[in-house]
């Protein structure tokens, strides 16, 4: 039997349907944004699509516990924004970002009597700080 890297973290929460979110979806991946930590993880691993990071430099980028970020990264993969691969010894973990683009779909469909696009977001995209510097590790020099 052929080895493949074992998909470690994946989707588990509600189901989408289809390429739309069921509202329990979206509300679940709301919920995990909410936390400031889980945030900024997500908002890491955006930056650094397509690669993504293993999670020991997620912890010590953000200066969150091991433990703690294991906590994190779970409801995250829960709520579809995060998958983690097993590359060798360490797991690599990525935004999912058809996951957050199915989420940003959810929430814009009904905008504009169902025409989104009249909305102009992507002037509000362009314009909005996204990209913005990630927070810095909290760990102390000696």
């Amino acid at each position: 039997m052929k080895k493949t890297n074992l998909a470690v973290v994946g989707h588990i929460g509600p189901a989408p349907r289809g390429d739309k979110l069921s509202a329990p979806h979206a509300l679940a991946a709301l919920a995990a944004l909410g936390q400031p930590t889980r945030l900024d993880i997500f908002r890491l691993l955006m930056r650094r699509e397509p690669n993504g990071l293993p999670a020991g430099v997620i912890a010590e980028t953000i200066g969150c516990p091991h433990n703690t970020l294991s906590t994190h990264l779970s409801i995250l993969a829960r709520s579809g924004l995060v998958r983690g691969t097993r590359d060798g010894r360490s797991i690599v973990y990525r935004a999912d970002v058809d996951g957050m683009r199915n989420l940003i779909g959810f929430l814009v469909t009904d905008c504009c009597e169902g025409h989104p696009e009249l909305c102009n977001l992507e002037d509000a995209l362009r314009t909005n700080a996204c990209c913005a510097p990630g927070p810095k590790s909290t760990k102390r020099g000696k």
